[in-house]
């Protein structure tokens, strides 16, 4: 049994009612299998005759988005839950990339055939809601419970090379080993350099995911190192062996911290990665990976930030108008891994105490404090400003009192 929720049962009746059977395929099955919660629910529908009529029949359940009616999916949002709706499919290559696919819907496949051109076994194992029992052809639950990661189909699979850098993140993620075909498969289409064809985007999009849903990043980096993989981040592959180890060990720590932000943790990562690189070989790395200037940016700020093991307010104020504080302290617990935490976290319940953990001091004295005094917006007007908010990052101006009187013995020079 898959643990589904109990709400999709109205419109697995009402899909019943249509001679239709509705079958939860792909990642649901396999986290379910494993325990693991989702709200993402891929359901692939058995005897309906076209997408016009599986479209009717999902109305009124909520809008139904057909943007990928090309490919035979709809969504629909239904109580909170994210549903894709799809009909039986084959897939046939006839162009470079990941989107080199011509998709031909067949209403008439059997469940075996049409999941024949999926990407993994442990991803092509389905859950008949009408007979509630899972469909299994490719011994996906087996091999999910020996943790192996296997290929459904190897001609199949090597047509998209996105596929190489979806078996790294799911090898991390969920702890598995490569069937030693998988291994050759993914090692001769770096070699061959099929994964040119992918937009950097692509990359990143599953470099993200290995980030973000593995507790041990490191395992899919190496992993792509042995692949030859580092090709695709480069200057990664120059760093030595020594080094390279040194920079995962840190990945994983980082990895273990308790950080909400998705983003934040992407640029930590990221930033630990690039611990050893100097500007050009940063900005090499991250240009590799994405177009993203704000993750640029904040990479570049982290590494080249010093750290001391004390700062006064003065200082903390100053170090807040440069970088994300939370940000920096996460990073050089890392770095400094031999310093007391205690010293971090005195650090980070000032910054709190002061209001600067993730932001900068927000300035005491504003232009509609000079409006009032008649000075309208010139040259001399933002010097004013400047010059107010040194003065309050100096800790001369601490309240709107003080302010307002800075303001004037300044205005009077």
């Amino acid at each position: 049994m898959i643990n589904y929720p109990k709400k999709l049962e109205q419109i697995f009746y009402k899909l019943a009612k249509y001679d239709a059977i509705p079958i939860i395929v792909g990642g649901f099955v396999r986290d379910s299998l494993l325990k693991i919660q989702s709200k993402d629910i891929d359901i692939e529908v058995y005897g309906i005759s076209s997408f016009e009529e599986l479209e009717s029949i999902l109305y009124e359940f909520g809008d139904v988005n057909s943007v990928g009616k090309s490919f035979g999916v709809c969504k629909l949002n239904f109580d909170g839950l994210d549903l894709d709706f799809s009909l039986p499919r084959k897939d046939s290559k006839i162009a470079q990339g990941h989107k080199g696919f011509e998709v031909e819907i067949d209403s008439n496949l059997d469940f075996k055939t049409a999941t024949s051109r999926r990407d993994f076994t442990i991803n092509a194992i389905g859950y008949d809601t009408i007979k509630n029992i899972i469909i299994d052809p490719f011994n996906g639950v087996k091999d999910l419970n020996k943790k192996i990661l296997r290929v459904v189909d190897s001609e199949k699979f090597s047509q998209d090379p996105l596929r190489v850098l979806r078996a790294i993140q799911f090898y991390a993620r969920f702890n598995l080993r490569f069937d030693s075909k998988l291994f050759t498969l993914c090692e001769d289409m770096v070699n061959n350099n099929l994964l040119d064809e992918l937009p950097k985007d692509r990359i990143f999009g599953e470099i993200k995911k290995l980030i973000l849903k593995s507790s041990n990043p490191s395992t899919g980096f190496k992993l792509l190192k042995s692949l030859n993989g580092l090709k695709y981040m480069k200057p990664l592959g120059s760093l030595t062996n020594n080094q390279f180890e040194k920079a995962m060990i840190l990945v994983d720590i980082i990895a273990k911290e308790r950080i909400e932000s998705k983003n934040i943790k992407i640029i930590l990562i990221l930033a630990i990665i690039c611990y050893r690189f100097d500007s050009i070989q940063t900005n090499e790395f991250i240009t590799n990976l994405t177009n993203d200037k704000n993750i640029l940016k904040e990479v570049l700020i982290l590494n080249k930030s010093d750290f001391k093991n004390i700062y006064t307010d003065s200082e903390l104020y100053k170090l807040a108008t440069k970088i994300n504080i939370e940000l920096f302290l996460i990073y050089q617990k890392v770095i400094h891994n031999n310093l007391n935490n205690e010293l971090f976290y005195e650090l980070k319940e000032r910054a709190k105490e002061l209001k600067i953990l993730n932001k900068k001091a927000i300035p005491l004295i504003q232009g509609r404090d000079i409006l009032k005094l008649g000075i309208k917006p010139s040259k001399e007007y933002s010097k004013i400003l400047n010059s107010a908010y040194e003065a309050q990052l100096n800790l001369i101006i601490i309240n709107k009192e003080e302010s307002e009187r800075w303001l004037k013995n300044f205005l009077s020079l």
